[in-house]
């Protein structure tokens, strides 16, 4: 059995994740991204800085997730809460790959703020990770509930040509539902009243950002 990381362990742990999501190049993809079977049609401009302004919005989300959950995994309070969230960090890993690659395809960039979101993300993971371990599994749900919605729009708002952002798109949105589904499993604890509303305006907030910057 792993015996538990020390304090120390867990900030240099989350000091590599950090350099690692805003750095180039980005960690690699663990699985094959769901766009990798699916034919390129092309794009008229507007149609692809449209697209590739909502996958630097996803590309943004995905460098937050990242923060939120090591943030929230350096402050957990047992290694069980620690180790999952991790491993649902890990598999973000591949949202944030299929993201970037998609970007590039499209002729496009992540967003220049990146070090920023990064650092405001892991400060909230933090937080909300130091009110105790039921509440910080609340956050979780209600977080990938949220991107979960966020990204059902993106299907509908994605040029109808552009199949390939389309699957990465679908695939995160199943991941993330199944990542809600785990934490509610895990005992999750509703988040009082005014959090999941002022995350959703945080969250409108990045995306009004990022989809030009």
């Amino acid at each position: 059995m792993t015996a538990p990381l020390s304090m120390t362990d867990r900030v240099l742990v989350a000091v590599e994740r950090a350099l690692s999501t805003v750095a180039e190049p980005e960690p690699a993809a663990a699985r094959i991204s769901p766009a990798e079977t699916v034919p390129d049609a092309p794009l008229d401009e507007a149609d692809r800085r449209h697209a590739a302004g909502l996958m630097r919005i996803n590309h943004v989300g995905e460098v937050c997730a990242q923060a939120l959950y090591v943030g929230q995994a350096a402050v957990a309070r047992t290694e069980g809460l620690r180790r999952h969230l991790m491993a649902a960090a890990a598999e973000e890993t591949d949202h944030l790959a299929w993201c970037g690659a998609r970007l590039r395809e499209l002729d496009s960039r992540p967003s220049l703020l990146n070090p920023l979101w990064y650092g405001g993300a892991w400060l909230i993971g933090a937080g909300a990770g130091l009110i105790g371990d039921r509440l910080s599994l609340g956050f979780v749900v209600e977080t990938e509930r949220q991107v979960e919605a966020h990204l059902a729009g993106h299907l509908d708002a994605l040029p109808a040509a552009d199949a390939r952002s389309r699957a990465i798109v679908s695939r995160m949105k199943e991941d993330e539902a199944r990542h809600a589904d785990h934490a509610q499993a895990a005992g999750a604890a509703p988040l009082p009243a005014p959090l999941p509303l002022l995350m959703r305006a945080a969250a409108q907030l990045m995306r009004t950002v990022a989809y030009r910057v």
